[in-house]
């Protein structure tokens, strides 16, 4: 199958941005275009790239995820946007998802959550809706 679907994934963990792109290549339709450790270089990937979704971390070595979600918004409001974090703070998970996210999973406890809501996109979609 033609992949349709690309996702950066922006995580300061390669451990967990390695299981993600792992776990997400096991559906069909899904092209990883980017992983990213920092968010200078994701942003960079994102605006290249314009990937349909993005998963993100919300602790980056050089800005915050809260900072990086703005900021894909502003570019592109109809990027699918994942916060995937440690931090499953109500505080922290009503920002984000005020700001535009799509959802906040926690690391810990949501893993498989993040392949499961990207295929639900991918499945849901047709060829014609995805951007060039």
């Amino acid at each position: 199958m033609k992949k349709l679907f690309r996702v950066l994934i922006l995580d300061d963990s390669r451990e967990v941005s390695e299981r993600l792109a792992n776990m997400l290549l096991e559906l069909d339709g899904i092209e990883i275009v980017g992983q990213a450790e920092n968010s200078k270089t994701a942003m960079a990937m994102n605006r290249e790239l314009n990937p349909h979704a993005v998963v993100l971390d919300t602790r980056l070595p050089d800005e915050t995820g809260i900072e990086v979600l703005k900021e894909i918004k502003k570019l592109n409001f109809d990027t699918k946007v994942i916060i995937f974090s440690n931090h499953s703070f109500p505080q922290y998970r009503e920002k984000c998802l005020a700001l535009g996210a799509d959802f906040y999973f926690d690391k810990a406890t949501e893993f498989e959550q993040v392949s499961r809501t990207i295929a639900q996109w991918v499945f849901g979609y047709s060829g014609t809706e995805m951007k060039p």
